[in-house]
């Protein structure tokens, strides 16, 4: 593994603790400020880092108690000071209304390397759907 696939794989440990644990603060801290986010959920994109932010403080008060956060398949591609990362990630946790969201989707990420570090500049997740009933697929699993 090189220096810069380490550096990038650094940065997605750090940030999947920081999901773990629900700290706001140190999820922002990896992504750009103009970064442009294509969530599960709407609206159909997401631009800049406060409204990122603002779903990732939504997201996160929406559970009662830690998150189990992992991800499987992780593929990371370096090159220069532009990389992508392409993950299937998983999430069980209890809801605060008490229903436990037990979900794997799809995510594929873009970072650039300013002044010496990572920061993430474009995310898209997505979860599959059945083209026959229109509804989504939450019970895929690897």
């Amino acid at each position: 593994m090189s220096t810069a696939e380490a550096e990038v794989l650094a940065l997605i440990e750090n940030r999947m603790q920081a999901v773990r644990e629900k700290d706001v603060d140190k999820a922002m801290q990896f992504f750009s400020a103009n970064v442009l986010c294509f969530d599960v959920v709407g609206p159909l994109r997401l631009t800049g880092a406060d409204a990122v932010r603002k779903r990732v403080e939504e997201w996160f008060t929406s559970f009662d108690g830690p998150i189990d956060f992992a991800m499987s398949e992780l593929h990371i591609e370096v090159s220069d000071d532009l990389a992508y990362s392409h993950s299937l990630n998983h999430v069980k946790a209890a809801k605060t209304d008490g229903i436990v969201m037990d979900m794997w989707w799809r995510s594929t990420v873009g970072y650039r390397k300013f002044s010496g570090g990572w920061v993430i500049l474009h995310e898209h997740n997505s979860v599959p759907f059945n083209a026959k009933s229109g509804k989504v697929s939450f019970d895929l699993k690897p």
